[in-house]
């Protein structure tokens, strides 16, 4: 039971300190540092396909495709907004 006490502790003091470190970041990072956290995502989306392969039970499957369909959601989302947000700075080749 006192194990299950301290992980919940630092999972709630891992919420509050994510929510305050975004918090922090100025909007003008949040593409910028959306774009380096890809990589971080896609490491995710490997070890879930890890789990996905060793799944014995049906709940642990339905899981694990969970676990890689949402990864694979964020990975792809993020590499979206990434190169929308680098399209605006990309030059027309039209002379004004």
């Amino acid at each position: 039971m006192e194990i299950i006490v301290a992980k919940a502790y630092i999972f709630i003091l891992a919420i509050i300190l994510g929510f305050e470190l975004i918090n922090k970041v100025p909007s003008l990072l949040h593409t910028p540092l959306m774009s380096a956290t890809n990589a971080i995502h896609g490491i995710v989306v490997v070890g879930a396909c890890i789990v996905a392969l060793n799944a014995d039970t049906t709940i642990l499957k339905v899981i694990s495709f969970l676990a890689v369909f949402v990864g694979t959601l964020n990975v792809v989302g993020g590499y979206v907004v990434t190169d929308r947000m680098l399209q605006k700075f990309k030059k027309d080749g039209k002379e004004k």
